[in-house]
């Protein structure tokens, strides 16, 4: 299977989402994990992370095991339901797309051998005096935040650098919507970004500079996650998934809506005020970027 049948899986910019609201939409069971292409390679990354990093990619509180439990369980009822194709189980352990690694499903701590499972990060929000907190994760796809810093802190605590989340009515909505959410339901939402590169481990803060010698579309990379929840049936903790998508901006050249998807990332990019701009770095690049995706969305050949 081509990579290049997963470039522009996902594409929020195209008015569909708007960065910096909540943006929750239900999907079935069979949406809620998104094996793809990557599968492998994204594993072997996740491993050779936790190799080097160790605590800096997963952390779990104590008192999470069930917890871990539940979602390991859930993940590999769905992956027996609907992905049989990549994920083949054998005498206590699953072997992935053939090639791939057989994880023993006995591993413990068990959300890190539900990882190892899946392409997504998987971390495990739990109710307490001050809202929900980050009680455990595995985190090796972080975009622009870290695991050691937002380790068992609360959702403010977590969300007190994004613009207009704290005090505002998104954080409001989003600890009635954790509230809320009942045992069954499976929601989704997207978040897009632009980055300077491909690295799937990118827990700094990121800035997208000026540079003379290359042009700003030819370098960079839309950074796509598509973030799901669901709420645990034992725990009553919240399991919130994080899958990443990379697709570069000069892919866009070639794409047959390469108009609709230029203008549409023009004009939310637009639409960010300086605070936003500052947080997703592009406070620098954001008119040069605009004009390039300018003369993009009205090229017919959409040369750059």
């Amino acid at each position: 299977m081509s990579k290049e049948v997963f470039r522009f899986q996902h594409t929020p910019y195209d008015g569909s989402s708007h960065p910096f609201t909540v943006g929750l939409k239900p999907i079935d069971e069979k949406e809620w994990l998104e094996p793809d292409a990557f599968l492998v390679p994204h594993l072997a990354e996740k491993d050779r992370l936790l190799a080097e990093f160790d605590d800096a990619v997963f952390r779990a509180e104590d008192g999470t095991e069930e917890a871990q439990r539940e979602v390991l369980a859930l993940i590999v009822e769905n992956l027996k339901q609907y992905h049989g194709k990549t994920h083949k189980f054998e005498a206590g352990c699953v072997v992935i797309a053939d090639r791939g690694p057989a994880v023993d499903l006995a591993s413990v701590p068990a959300l890190l051998t539900a990882a190892r499972l899946v392409q997504e990060d998987l971390v495990l929000m739990r109710p307490g005096p001050d809202g929900y907190r980050l009680a455990a994760a595995s985190l090796s796809f972080p975009s622009s935040w870290s695991l050691a810093e937002k380790f068992s802190k609360s959702m403010s605590a977590i969300h007190e650098m994004v613009p207009g989340f704290n005090g505002a009515r998104m954080g409001l909505m989003v600890a009635r919507l954790f509230d809320n959410l009942k045992v069954g339901q499976c929601v989704c939402r997207f978040n897009w970004s632009i980055y300077p590169d491909d690295e799937l481990y990118n827990p700094k803060p990121h800035r997208i500079d000026m540079r003379d010698d290359v042009p700003l579309l030819s370098r960079l990379f839309l950074r796509v996650e598509r973030q799901t929840l669901r709420r645990l049936p034992g725990s009553g903790d919240i399991i919130f998934t994080i899958k990443i998508h990379h697709d570069p901006l000069r892919a866009l050249v070639g794409h047959p809506e390469r108009g609709q998807l230029a203008g549409q990332l023009r004009t939310q990019l637009m639409a960010l005020d300086p605070d936003q701009l500052r947080y997703k770095g592009l406070a620098n690049a954001r008119d040069e970027l605009a004009r390039g995706l300018s003369e993009l969305s009205t090229s017919e050949a959409g040369v750059m």
